[in-house]
């Protein structure tokens, strides 16, 4: 009795230094102390620099936990290893012969759940924290698909601006299978973005998530947010960075063959160059506002079809158009291209099941009927392709979506 007594104060006393301690152990460190690119560094061991007050929040909820833990481990191997030394039969130690104790019985229930306490309320209170979206300043929709996101600018300043995000990595540095890479990686090697999301610093930035296809996820790491995105359904999460720079996630849900080359790009920035960039955005949105009902010449549209299949279609089909065997199709040569022109703006709308390939083609319609019809005619006329119907205007892709 006397041993279990000294045992039993022993773990409650290292228990208690836990919930005493932790705290003050629990400094997360200052996001100038990891100069970079805002995104995961060679060896870091771990969380990412915070960049908001949640972010903080989570790190200090992850070091306290791990005090807990670790005075937990030391408290019941300690203890048991110093008993089974000191206590060991070879120095004439006799086993106890009592069979219940009630101070015992009330230690081992007073101290787990002091600890369960002293783990559950800081933990709920930044659980609240993260859901609580009321009084944003700006509201983003995020839109996760294959593969790539689509970003709408709801409400707050920069209300109306709407593009997507796709890899800026190119196929070249990626490599496909049997082909390995025929250029150097660069440092944000596939955490790298052709249009970056852009928000103002010390502003709540309220973000609504959904999906076109299957379930992905909008995570990055020094914001403390990952929140899913359903098909057919809207969450929401929030986040408020507290400094300027810039900051990278991907998605964190398993979505298909190519969901490690769809990260997310987010630019912090000063109050006035977010202006700035607003103003730039919607001018250059109203610039790209073509009218559907314009007839185009042949030679504008391979012009502008070159630059849409190179930002969309690339990754998967090749910039050669051969597409890559068993996986994507390839372009060059294909049916479908050199066939009717109404079949090919239908897959484009509505996409493709192919039992052919491991990859089926997804639908498109987020681009504008300009795009769509100037990437068609672009293929039409590409490669080795010579397509009787070799020209799509704008207004045939309109009368396809009715």
């Amino acid at each position: 009795m006397k041993h279990a007594k000294r045992l039993l104060s022993l773990m409650l006393g290292l228990s208690l230094t836990a919930l005493g301690v932790g705290r003050w152990a629990t400094a997360a460190p200052a996001a100038s102390t990891y100069p970079g690119t805002g995104g995961p560094r060679p060896l870091e061991l771990n969380l990412q620099p915070p960049a908001t007050q949640i972010a903080h929040e989570i790190y200090d909820l992850h070091t306290w936990m791990m005090i807990i833990c670790l005075v937990i481990f030391v408290a019941v191997f300690g203890v048991m290893f110093y008993s089974i030394f000191k206590h060991r039969k070879s120095v004439g130690h006799k086993p106890a012969t009592f069979h219940e104790s009630t101070t015992v019985e009330i230690a081992w229930t007073v101290v787990p759940f002091l600890i369960v306490i002293g783990m559950a309320l800081p933990a709920t209170r930044t659980v609240v924290g993260m859901k609580d979206t009321s009084n944003a300043d700006l509201t983003i929709k995020a839109t996760g698909m294959q593969w790539k996101w689509g970003y709408d600018y709801l409400k707050g300043e920069g209300e109306g601006i709407s593009f997507l995000s796709n890899l800026a990595t190119p196929r070249s540095q990626v490599g496909a299978p049997g082909m390995p890479p025929t250029e150097k990686r660069g440092e944000n090697y596939l955490i790298e973005v052709d249009n970056e999301l852009v928000v103002p610093v010390h502003k709540k930035v309220r973000m609504v998530l959904t999906a076109n296809d299957v379930i992905h996820a909008w995570s990055v790491p020094a914001f403390g947010v990952k929140q899913d995105a359903i098909p057919g359904f809207v969450r929401d999460t929030w986040f408020k960075a507290d400094h300027i720079g810039t900051f990278r996630g991907n998605c964190a849900e398993l979505c298909g063959k190519e969901h490690a080359f769809m990260p997310i790009v987010v630019k912090v920035v000063s109050a006035e160059d977010y202006k700035v960039w607003v103003d730039g955005k919607l001018k250059e949105m109203a610039a790209l506002a073509d009218d559907p009902n314009k007839t185009w010449t042949i030679d504008e549209l391979k012009v502008k079809g070159e630059k849409v299949y190179t930002a969309n279609c690339a990754m998967c089909h090749q910039a050669t158009g051969k597409g890559v065997p068993g996986t994507y199709a390839p372009l060059d040569g294909s049916a479908v291209v050199n066939g009717p022109k109404a079949e090919q703006i239908h897959v484009l709308l509505n996409g493709q099941k192919s039992g052919k390939y491991q990859v089926e083609m997804p639908s498109w319609k987020q681009l504008s009927d300009t795009d769509i019809a100037a990437v068609i005619t672009y293929t039409r006329n590409n490669w080795s392709n010579k397509a009787e119907e070799n020209i799509v205007q704008p207004a045939e892709v309109v009368a396809a979506r009715k």
